[in-house]
Parts: structure tokens; C-alpha cells; sequence
């Protein structure tokens, strides 16, 4: 191999693990009895959510910083980064008194943002996508004489990261599998050296949103197209790092494809069962061990829960479109004539069904119904999709027949 990857071995990630042991968290690692019973294999979580900047990219950032000279650290560092490279960055360059100035991307959710800036470093917002951010960030390193902290493709990134693995090994030494999601590599490369090292049978699999498949495409000779808004924004990234696709193509058993339907189903699931929030490229793994429970049935899984990023509206949205799919929250349109007393009957007939209103309103203008006619619509809260039947018999028994208005 002509890459770095030579340069990142076993004996790297432990000097790496010494290196930070102390400034970044040793998170928990826990078994899952509830997302074990579901998948039908034995499910341990690493939540690394729980460092202080809420992501595991505190690992390679300190491991970084810790090796730069006198001289490099007096005159600062540059990133770019979506957010979590970015926030790791910026906490720890600044905990050690070493100028950070990041550049990112305009898709950066503003709570990445705000942390950044928290930390203290100069916040730069160039570009529509990293790479675009990355061209910004090279030419600033180059005017005012910065080192340049790659989010990936750097070997002491990668030892950083890879850290991660070791302590997944200690904590629950019976795994077999790792699924890691994978955004320019940097991480599952890592982890992959350290866990294969010590556990040469260990399989371990990658998980990209379907938006961004770069590191699957390429395991698999396929020309790289990517693009588009994903909810996994952490790991949509373009390119994948020349010295990590070298050791996923080793290392790394496979490449699984979480759709965003999974990813945002995967997101309420861990706030529901574990309770604790993850962002969408956090809950990639999850999502793909949701979606693919026959490659690891009867098998002990480690997944990594990347990060705990995520924008709370957007949390706020993902969870109500989980309420949606699940049938405990519909919008239902009841038909009927437009007399007085039709709008009463129907809330009588829901509430006796001990379904919950949440709003209601009229509708007769827009609407393909008789002038005489009204379309009554109410956003209800159901116990699940049986119950939400329940009712549309109850309300036909009635005289109103209803439906259920189904998202797009």
C-alpha cells in the first residue's frame, strides 16, 4: 500500500489512548436488553454522546493537538468540519491555550455553531458542502500559517479515534460484530486496526446514509455519486480519506446503507428505549442493525453511537414523525353534511373511543365535496394503528364516515 495506512498499528491507538487517557471521557458501554429482544441479537451501545462535546471526535482531535510543536501550537490551527470535528477542535485547543479557527459548511446545524464559538475559536462559514469548506480552510492555512487538523485522513486522527475500539473490547470483551458509521472514514479505520489487532475474527461493518454511499461504492468498484440534504449530516461526506479506505478495504467486512426513514426511526427508538438522544449519523448503526437484524442474528454487536449533536428542533420533528409512523399520532378527515351539531357528535364519538384531540378545523372550500358538505379535520392521538381503526369503524357506525390522511 502506498497510503498512510502502514503508519497506524496497534502499538499507535494504545500510545494514543495514553496520550488522552484523563482530558476525553472513557463512556459507558452497555448491553441493550430491550434493542436485543427486538433484533435477535445481543446488543451492546457505546454512547459516546456522553463526552463532553457529545462525539467521539474528541479522540483524534486531542491525540492531534498533543503531538504539535511549540511552534505550531503558538501559531494555531485550522479545520473544517460539519460540527463534531469542528466542536472537538475548538474545546480542546482551547483547553490547552492553542488558537483554532474552523471553517463550516452553511448545511452546519446552528447548534454546532454556537458550540464552536462557545469554545472560543473563529468561526468561518464558507460553502455548501466540506468540500467546498475544506478549499477555504487550505487557503487559510496557507496565508496565515496554520496546521491544518484533518477530520479523517491523518494517522493521528485515526489512532485517535481507533481508541474507541479499545476500550469497547474491555468493556464488553464477548463481542463479535462492530457497526460504525462511516463519514470520511477516519473512525471505522481506527477502530478497525485496534479491534482486528486483538480480535483478528471480529467482523467489523461501516454504515453510510444512502444519500452518501462513497465508502460502499468504492469497496465495491462502483463509480462515486453522491449528494443531497441527509438528517445523518455527520457523516455526508463526498470523499472518503485515501489511508482509511486502504484499511476498510482489509479490514472491514462490509458497507451497510441506513435509509433516512431508518436513521430517523433508529432516533426515537434510542430516545424511547435507552433514553438518551443521538444525531442522525449517532443512530446510524442502530438503523442499520434495524434494518438488516438477519446478518447478526444469535451474535454479540457493539454499535457505536457517534454523537449526541443534534438541533432540537429537529429532534423535535424527527420524534413527532416517529409519533406518525407508528399511528399514535393521524390526521383524520370525517365527511358530513353541514348542519350544526356535526362538529360536536364527531369530537363525542372520537372522545368515546379514548382517542385525544389535538387540533381540529373545518374545511369547505377546499374541498371536492358537495357546497352542502364539510370536511371536518382532526389531528388526533391514538394508542397505535389498531386503535386509530377502532375509531374509523366507531365514526362510520355513526353516520360519518372518515379516513386516515396518510403523510407523503
Amino acid at each position: 500500500m502506498t497510503s498512510l495506512a502502514p503508519m497506524i498499528g496497534l502499538a499507535d491507538v494504545r500510545t494514543a489512548a495514553d496520550r488522552i487517557r484523563g482530558a476525553v471521557a472513557e463512556t459507558p458501554c452497555l448491553h441493550s436488553r430491550t434493542l436485543s429482544s427486538l433484533t435477535g441479537a445481543e446488543v451492546w451501545l457505546k454512547f459516546e454522546n456522553h463526552q463532553f462535546t457529545a462525539s467521539f471526535k474528541e479522540r483524534g482531535a486531542l491525540n492531534k493537538l498533543l503531538q504539535l510543536s511549540d511552534d505550531e501550537r503558538k501559531r494555531g490551527v485550522i479545520a473544517m468540519s460539519a460540527g463534531n470535528h469542528a466542536q472537538g477542535v475548538a474545546y480542546h485547543a482551547g483547553r490547552l491555550g492553542i488558537p483554532a479557527t474552523i471553517v463550516m459548511p452553511t448545511i452546519t446545524p446552528y447548534v454546532k455553531v454556537r458550540h464552536v464559538r462557545a469554545f472560543g475559536a473563529r468561526v468561518v462559514i464558507e460553502g455548501d458542502t466540506l468540500v467546498e469548506a475544506a478549499t477555504k480552510a487550505r487557503a487559510l492555512a496557507e496565508a496565515e500559517g496554520l496546521v491544518f487538523v484533518h477530520p479523517y485522513d491523518d494517522p493521528a486522527i485515526m489512532a485517535g479515534q481507533g481508541t474507541l475500539a479499545l476500550e469497547m473490547l474491555a468493556q464488553a470483551p464477548t463481542l463479535q460484530d462492530l457497526i460504525v458509521p462511516v463519514g470520511g472514514g477516519g473512525l471505522i479505520a481506527g477502530m478497525a486496526v485496534a479491534a482486528r489487532a486483538l480480535k483478528p475474527d471480529l467482523r467489523i461493518f461501516g454504515v453510510e446514509s444512502e444519500l452518501y454511499t462513497a465508502m460502499y461504492q468504492e469497496m465495491h468498484g462502483l463509480p462515486v455519486h453522491v449528494g443531497g440534504v441527509s438528517i445523518a449530516e455527520g457523516i455526508s461526506v463526498r470523499d472518503i480519506g485515501r489511508a482509511p479506505i486502504e484499511v476498510a478495504r482489509k479490514l472491514v467486512e462490509d458497507v451497510l446503507i441506513a435509509r433516512e426513514a431508518d436513521i430517523e426511526r433508529a432516533i426515537v427508538a434510542l430516545v424511547e428505549i435507552e433514553k438518551t438522544v443521538t444525531e442522525g449519523a449517532g443512530a446510524a448503526g442502530l438503523a442499520a442493525l434495524l434494518a438488516h437484524p438477519e446478518r447478526f442474528k444469535g451474535r454479540h454487536v457493539g454499535i457505536v453511537l457517534s454523537g449526541g449533536n443534534i438541533d432540537t428542533r429537529l429532534l423535535a420533528s424527527v420524534l413527532m414523525r416517529g409519533l406518525v409512523r407508528d399511528g399514535r399520532l393521524a390526521r383524520i378527515i370525517v365527511m358530513s353534511d353541514d348542519a350544526p351539531g356535526r362538529l360536536a357528535k364527531a369530537a363525542g364519538v372520537i372522545g368515546a373511543a379514548g382517542v385525544n384531540i389535538v387540533e381540529v378545523a373545518h374545511q369547505r372550500l377546499f374541498t371536492l365535496a358537495s357546497a352542502k358538505a364539510t370536511e371536518i379535520e382532526f389531528v388526533v392521538e391514538a394508542r397505535d394503528r389498531a386503535h386509530l381503526e377502532d375509531l374509523l369503524l366507531a365514526l362510520a357506525a355513526a353516520g360519518l364516515p372518515a379516513k386516515i390522511e396518510e403523510p407523503d
